[in-house]
């Protein structure tokens, strides 16, 4: 038991990032806290209660000329948002757009901060970082691993695309950045399972890094998000399907609509968008808002006990 104890922590050691000046300049200079003004709050808390009691946040560089991206409900009721800059100076932020849906905002500020790469989609148990201002104490890193991939249906918000880590994440760190091991953006920190109390258990969710590049494209150009629209209604399979399907069943295609021109038929199980698989009705809503309009997408569907495959045109 003691050798197999041994090899387990031989193990997690070499699998941990190791952070240190290098992670420092890759990661922590790209990220400030954001100190937004609610109402009922002084700015950063009062006096007389514990840092972060008022709501406090984080947020990443997403993009050259002073673009960061944060979690919507940091700054959802704000006054006015101002952010502390890696070297310690606040300075006002604007907001430049929102979506709900996905949680997700945009704030442009007058500094450029270096932006970091995109990581590729990680593996299971790959390690992982979390950098945020956690419970308003200034910004802190937690590492551990990825835990799943591709959550959605989790409650939180009406558009999922989660990667999920025990890394340590609590209260004020949303909008951080999740890395990996060599200080690559993987996803933007949303939102944490917990009980009865705001603390961390070890399931923590962070927007993919595929669907923050989605949202925040469509912000900084528009202001909001352009949705595609599939034409397609799904619902989960009925518990008498299950034995024998995974996926998500049609229940409607809109009339002259991209599903419907495609040749998909209400009844049919969706089993794949793309080459993501679909284990559930929200895995479909996901895959699809990674896609743009005009954008063709590959559909397979359970029909007649065979796979079909359609190519799904998304009306601009």
């Amino acid at each position: 038991m003691a050798r197999i104890r041994l090899l387990l922590v031989a193990v997690g050691l070499a699998l941990a990032p190791a952070p240190g000046h290098a992670f420092e300049s890759r990661v922590l200079e790209s990220v400030v806290s954001v100190l937004p003004l609610w109402p009922g709050h002084q700015r950063g808390g009062q006096s007389r209660v514990p840092p972060g009691a008022a709501p406090e946040g984080t947020a990443t560089a997403i993009r050259a000329g002073g673009y960061l991206v944060t979690a919507l409900h940091v700054v959802a009721r704000a006054l006015e948002i101002t952010v502390r800059l890696p070297d310690g100076r606040e300075v006002p932020a604007e907001l430049v757009g929102r979506d709900p849906p996905t949680d997700l905002a945009v704030l442009k500020v007058e500094a450029d901060l270096p932006v970091l790469d995109d990581a590729p989609e990680p593996a299971l148990g790959a390690p992982v970082c979390a950098v945020g201002n956690q419970f308003g104490l200034g910004l802190s890193v937690t590492c551990g691993v990825v835990s799943a991939l591709h959550r959605s249906g989790t409650g939180f918000n009406a558009i999922e695309d989660f990667v999920q880590t025990d890394a340590a994440v609590n209260p004020g760190a949303s909008g951080g950045p999740l890395v990996d091991a060599q200080g690559r953006l993987v996803g933007v920190l949303s939102a944490i399972f917990t009980k009865d109390a705001d603390a961390d258990i070890g399931i923590n969710f962070a927007a993919s890094v595929a669907l923050v590049r989605r949202v925040v494209g469509d912000l900084i150009a528009h202001g909001r998000v352009i949705r595609a629209r599939s034409g397609l209604r799904v619902a989960d399979l009925e518990l008498e399907m299950r034995a024998r399907l995974v996926g998500a069943r049609v229940v409607a295609v809109t009339p002259g609509g991209a599903a419907e021109q495609a040749g998909i038929e209400a009844g049919d199980v969706i089993v794949r968008v793309g080459a993501r698989p679909v284990r559930k009705a929200s895995d479909v809503t996901s895959a699809f808002q990674l896609y743009r309009p005009g954008d063709r997408v590959a559909v397979t569907v359970a029909r007649g006990g065979a796979e079909r495959s359609f190519e799904l045109a998304l009306p601009q």
